[in-house]
């Protein structure tokens, strides 16, 4: 059935730890979006952490990298969006759907009992990924050089 629904097939086979989990047991698992860790939102606007804890707009993929490092079975649904957001664009698209409890009613990583502390670890580890501080050192020169050069244009001027 997988096959027959056109968007799900490409998604299914992007999250190779779900692969052998049932659809009805993926109906099960938690969805993690964006927007509750996302410390640019109010809680009115579906964050769901403290803000001191949450990240600056993760992306669903981000979320899905560091629960499927840690041990998790995940599927990221790129074509997804949350109810409350407004911005329609292609970074804040996507869930994450988490396996959190085994058939039997236990944690699958018994050090994430609940929805919550996979969030919280999920915000604490995404700004350490790879891709968030090169992007992080890369802004930084680029705005030190911006400065830099308008600097010297003001000098020339005068």
């Amino acid at each position: 059935t997988l096959a027959a629904s056109g968007p799900g097939a490409p998604q299914a086979a992007l999250s190779r730890h779900s692969s052998n989990v049932s659809l009805k047991a993926q109906k099960r698992f938690i969805c993690i979006y964006p927007a509750y860790l996302n410390n640019k939102k109010t809680i009115a606007e579906g964050r769901r952490i403290p803000i001191d804890k949450a990240v600056e707009n993760p992306t669903s993929a981000e979320i899905q990298d560091v629960c499927a490092a840690v041990g998790f079975n995940v599927l990221l649904e790129k074509n997804k969006m949350y109810p409350r957001e407004w911005n329609r664009d292609v970074q804040y698209r996507g869930r994450v759907r988490i396996q959190l409890k085994q058939d039997d009613g236990n944690p699958c990583l018994p050090q994430f009992p609940t929805r919550k502390s996979v969030m919280l670890y999920a915000a604490e580890t995404i700004p350490k990924l790879k891709t968030r501080t090169q992007k992080m050192g890369g802004s930084d020169q680029s705005l030190q050089q911006g400065e830099g050069g308008k600097k010297g244009k003001g000098k020339k001027k005068k």
